[in-house]
């Protein structure tokens, strides 16, 4: 019987784990990335002697492919998808692939922010609570590389829209969605709902027997609820409303009521602070409830939970003013919630790599918060132009030592420097955690 051949498009951590899987499940494998692998990733193909190429496509050993799994990062439009397509080759997610070879409950979290912080602390509460769990997906260690090699219980799997576009079965047990806002709208040719349509793909395949967590504040998911038929157990998360069976914050107290159990929380000793994380938090508790995990285990896993660096991430506080370093928040909602996180004046640093932001949203908080904003950009005109009339002391620079100087000398003991772009980082970085890295050095530069 011939070997079915298994094509992997991306040499990154997904495309490593799907090669390493492929060939542990008897696949004929072969790896190709247009461009240079890390030698970290070289090392790995050699070594369980999967065929790959690098720098190149070759297309007509990738278009005899039985099934094709593709990388994240490459988009619909790429030249060889397109080949693919006309051909009728099944292409496929790591997610995907990964998900046909495990019994373990999966929680799946999406979100246009907030899901990797929603990811981690419930991984966190998990492991307090000595489960046997995985951390996967848009995060950690590739999933398919962690079905291959290890045997865990569950899995919880941050899942990016680019990831849930290339599923075909995956059945997440527990699915997440925390918001939906406009974000990677180049990717799905400026059309909002075809982002809308991806996210809800998490929970095309789920049952009446599973759980689906979602944010009931949003106007553009409650509208999708009413358009589609649902099947799993709906659990709404609420800033505002009291909700009878979910999750929802009063008078800073986190609730939860899931069948006849109540959780309560107070919000403000927890590490992570602002209305965001309080969702963040929220989504945990339920998929903490919905596990089994005693109230016990998730008050001490709320307590003790470290986030990932450049969300809201204090740098140092010098002659009393604060320098907190959201290199992450890449969109315009992740600024709204960062904005909405303090009360004391802000020295706001943004700019970067426009995807289509509207600034509508944070117009009416820059306004009544921010007292100068910094545009780390060589692309400056758009948010000059929006917030010209409306900030009163606006400065241009491309050097991040540039704009954290030039921020300093604007700020008085109290004040909150905020770097949190709304932009993608590619014009002056490598990615957001280089951006936040170097932004981290220029506030350690003032005090050395």
């Amino acid at each position: 019987m011939l070997q079915k051949k298994l094509v992997v498009l991306g040499g990154g951590e997904s495309g490593i784990g799907a090669a390493i899987l492929g060939k542990l499940k008897g696949f004929d494998v072969f790896l190709s990335d247009r461009s240079p692998i890390s030698d970290k990733y070289r090392e790995v193909l050699l070594r369980e002697n999967i065929n790959f190429e690098e720098g190149f496509h070759t297309e007509s050993l990738i278009l005899a492919a039985d099934e094709v799994v593709k990388s994240p990062g490459i988009p619909d439009k790429a030249p060889i998808i397109k080949e693919l397509v006309a051909k009728g080759i099944s292409i496929i997610s790591e997610i995907e692939f990964a998900s046909r070879y495990t019994k373990a409950k999966l929680i799946a979290i999406t979100g246009s922010n907030g899901k990797t912080t929603t990811s981690l602390l419930t991984y966190h509460l998990l492991r307090e609570a000595n489960l046997n769990v995985g951390l996967a997906g848009n995060i950690g260690e590739s999933f398919a590389w962690q079905v291959a090699e290890k045997n865990f219980d569950y899995y919880v799997l941050e899942i990016s829209s680019f990831q849930l576009d290339n599923i075909v079965d995956f059945h997440p047990n527990i699915s997440v969605i925390l918001n939906i806002t406009p974000d990677h709208l180049d990717r799905y040719n400026y059309d909002f709902q075809n982002y809308v349509d991806s996210k809800f793909n998490i929970i095309q395949n789920q049952t009446a027997d599973d759980d689906f967590i979602y944010f009931s504040d949003s106007e553009v998911i409650i509208s999708e609820l009413l358009k589609r038929e649902v099947l799993p157990k709906k659990w709404g998360i609420s800033l505002k409303d009291t909700i009878t069976e979910g999750a929802y914050l009063n008078n800073q107290k986190l609730v939860s009521k899931r069948e006849g159990s109540l959780y309560e929380q107070d919000f403000s000793d927890l590490p992570i602070k602002g209305p965001h994380n309080a969702v963040n938090a929220l989504a945990s508790i339920l998929i903490a409830q919905s596990v089994g995990l005693s109230h016990e285990v998730i008050k001490s896993g709320l307590l003790t939970f470290v986030n990932a660096p450049h969300r809201l991430e204090q740098v140092a506080v010098i002659d009393g003013i604060t320098f907190v370093n959201d290199s992450k928040a890449t969109n315009v909602d992740s600024v709204f919630y960062a904005l909405g996180s303090y009360e004391q004046p802000l020295v706001l640093i943004a700019g970067g790599v426009d995807k289509g932001n509207d600034y509508s949203q944070i117009e009416e908080l820059v306004r009544k918060k921010v007292k100068a904003l910094i545009i780390l950009t060589p692309d400056f005109k758009k948010l000059k132009e929006y917030f010209g009339e409306i900030v009163p002391e606006i400065y241009v620079t491309e050097d991040i030592q540039d704009a954290v100087n030039q921020a300093q000398k604007w700020s008085v003991a109290g004040d909150i420097v905020l770097l949190s772009p709304a932009c993608a980082s590619f014009d002056l970085f490598q990615n957001y955690e280089d951006r936040g890295d170097k932004f981290k050095q220029a506030v350690k530069n003032l005090i050395s």
